[in-house]
């Protein structure tokens, strides 16, 4: 689908990446992976068209459509929610309007033998054709079961983009790209802004999608659940691995041990031989042995070994002084802003525990967690146990730093006693070492400053960690040596996180966070999923049935009134025109669905006949259109039965 050949960027004399080339197939599901600052970023903006390569290019094919989510981007914020949402769809929208103009004209038009009214009832079939074929129909399902997805209230739909934080305006971006349904989805970092329940339909839209997907993430669990292919990018090449993330770690050692073998007895054999020719090069009678021996190593394949990039940080927080046995207590304690947030929520915790705080955004995690800090005010009572010392690790630690200061600097001016000679060390511990000590903040990438924000955690010993989103910008490896590192901290720990596998082993508790309440969980972060997707199964089910019962009522209240009074023959004329019209319609829907389903049948014989096809962009374009249209037509199918039936039932009233 689209092929990357000998792809080259640099910066100022630096190759990011150097002559890589490799292919994005037809429904591949790519991870980018590599250390922060190793590319990934700028190959999904070169693959976007909005960076240039310094050489080398990446073709794709015409009408492949291409989505793009980058980290960071500028949103609209004058519209509503509905609005921004409904701008995925520019092409019904515009057919719509279209449409809507050449019908007003065929009303006043009585010229209907003529040549341009013929040919205006045409174009005005082919509009109605194509709505039908991109989903006019059924868009704002779409719309609302993507936002509903993201974690948007339908409440939220006609509210302000303005009015939401950066996390959820990243969100409708999110789901306007979604909506499109590009050949290609390139997601950078797509899990920074969601919750749990939103990474987890995420999953699920990705998983089921008809087209390819690249995607750059830290989340382990997200990779695992949706990749089929890894691209490693380290030290400027790429290796291409045929597996998810978890399989590619295993992949990857094994090939690393069969490359340092090769490696070893192929410079065991050039010694060799270069210590033959050194030996008897000035000896006639070994003259032709040495000028085979020399002309056999200049045909010699070397084996390069790709240098490993072996940094990781050394994580280790001081002993934390003793506390009393309850750390945390917060007895019926409430929070307001312009709406209720936590309504009389009790809270105690123990010396020693280690709990998540988890639950869609805006439920009141880090709300509990400023309260528990005493940042802001409240009803009820949230007390610290004795001897109780916070560390704390905010969501926005990193942006607070002043970007003035060099990272030396940056420690240097908080460390206090014995510390200050230890800072160096402290960087370096934290892979701040050389040259990159003496680099102004504000040059840092968002994993640097992270990492130099976590640092200030360990300049005073604690008792009470409490981590907001500590894990955003740490690449994998940093995260399972954080993950490490809480683990045999032995204080108490609340860490807020929607990072599954971060969690998982890690916290004794799950505090759930939902509809003003908390609730615990006892068997860990995939216990708290499983009984959270009981529950919202039981939800979809309760939700029918109430659906269904209300429209039995309101067809028996309907009854009940026609009985009564027995229907006019206008009424009656208007029921028939009715049912005519769902009949032609659902006439002309099943007649499309008969015709694509034997243009599958014959693609599919193609295809049989002819495996090469599968490879034809052209062919895998043409067969993807065929497959959405007969989709569409049989939701259409649906759609005009169901009214078909309540028109006739009607009429029988």
């Amino acid at each position: 689908m689209i092929s990357v050949e000998q792809l080259t960027v640099s910066f100022g004399g630096f190759d990011l990446f150097k002559n890589i080339s490799f292919k994005i197939n037809p429904k591949d599901r790519i991870g980018l992976t590599g250390r922060n600052g190793a590319g990934k970023s700028t190959m999904l903006k070169v693959f976007a068209g909005i960076q240039e390569a310094s050489s080398g290019d990446v073709i794709c094919p015409k009408g492949v459509t291409v989505g793009y989510l980058p980290q960071h981007m500028m949103v609209n914020d004058h519209r509503t929610v509905l609005e921004e949402a409904e701008s995925a769809f520019e092409e019904i929208l515009n057919l719509e309007k279209a449409l809507e103009k050449l019908n007003q004209e065929l009303a006043t038009r009585e010229d209907y033998d003529s040549e341009s009214y013929m040919k205006l009832i045409q174009r005005v079939t082919e509009m109605t054709d194509r709505l039908q074929i991109v989903g006019a129909g059924n868009y704002m399902a779409s719309i609302e079961q993507t936002l509903i997805g993201l974690g948007f209230k339908r409440s939220d739909f006609n509210r302000l983009t303005s009015e939401f934080s950066g996390g959820w305006r990243m969100r409708i971006e999110l789901a306007k790209i979604l909506l499109r349904k590009p050949d290609v989805f390139l997601l950078d970092e797509p899990t920074n802004h969601l919750d749990i329940e939103s990474i987890q339909w995420l999953e699920n839209f990705l998983k089921d999608y008809h087209g390819s997907v690249v995607l750059v993430s830290h989340d382990r669990a997200f990779l695992d659940n949706i990749t089929n292919r890894t691209i490693e990018i380290s030290l400027g090449k790429t290796y291409d691995y045929k597996a998810n993330y978890t399989n590619y770690l295993i992949q990857r050692q094994e090939r690393r041990q069969q490359l340092e073998a090769a490696y070893e007895n192929q410079q065991k054999m050039i010694k060799e031989t270069e210590d033959f020719i050194e030996r008897f090069r000035y000896k006639a009678t070994k003259a032709v042995q040495v000028q085979s021996r020399i002309k056999q190593l200049e045909k010699v394949e070397r084996i390069e070994l790709d240098v490993t990039d072996n940094r990781k940080l050394n994580i280790k927080f001081p002993p934390a002084p003793r506390s009393g046995t309850i750390v945390v207590d917060a007895i019926q304690a409430s929070k307001t802003y312009d709406h209720l947030v936590l309504d009389k929520v009790d809270f105690e915790m123990e010396r020693g525990k280690k709990v998540a705080f988890v639950g869609k955004n805006g439920e009141g995690k880090s709300t509990m967690v400023k309260m528990i800090m005493q940042e802001i005010s409240y009803d009820g009572q949230v007390k610290l146990g004795h001897n109780v010392k916070i560390g704390y690790f905010a969501q926005n630690q990193a942006s607070l730093l002043d970007e003035s200061l060099t990272v030396f600097e940056t420690i240097d001016n908080i460390a206090v006693g014995d510390m200050r000679t230890k800072v160096r060390d402290i960087l370096g511990a934290f892979m701040f070492s050389g040259e990159d000590v003496e680099k102004k903040v504000k040059v840092l990438s968002g994993g640097e400053r992270s990492r130099l924000a976590m640092i200030k955690l360990l300049l005073e010993p604690v008792n009470l960690l409490i981590l907001d989103e500590p894990t955003n910008h740490l690449d994998i490896s940093s995260k399972e040596l954080l993950k490490q590192a809480i683990r045999d901290f032995d204080g108490s720990v609340i860490v807020v996180s929607h990072d599954r596998e971060f969690l998982d082993g890690l916290v004794d508790d799950v505090i759930e966070f939902r509809d003003k309440k908390l609730r615990t969980h006892n068997d860990g972060i995939y216990g708290y999923l499983a009984c959270r997707q009981k529950e919202l199964e039981q939800e979809t089910i309760s939700l029918r049935s109430s659906s269904n019962n209300a429209k039995a009522q309101a067809k028996e209240e309907i009854s009940e009134s026609s009985n009564s009074e027995e229907l006019s023959y206008e009424e009656k004329k208007e029921i028939n025109k009715k049912i005519s019209k769902a009949e032609r319609t659902l006439s002309e829907v099943e007649n499309n669905i008969e015709k694509y389903e034997a243009q599958i049948v014959e693609l599919d014989a193609e295809m049989e006949a002819d495996p090469s096809k599968g490879a034809d962009m052209d062919f895998f374009a043409k067969y993807e259109e065929v497959k959405r249209s007969l989709e569409s037509m049989m939701e259409k199918w649906e759609e005009v039965s169901e009214e078909l039936e309540e028109v006739k039932i009607l009429k029988t009233w």
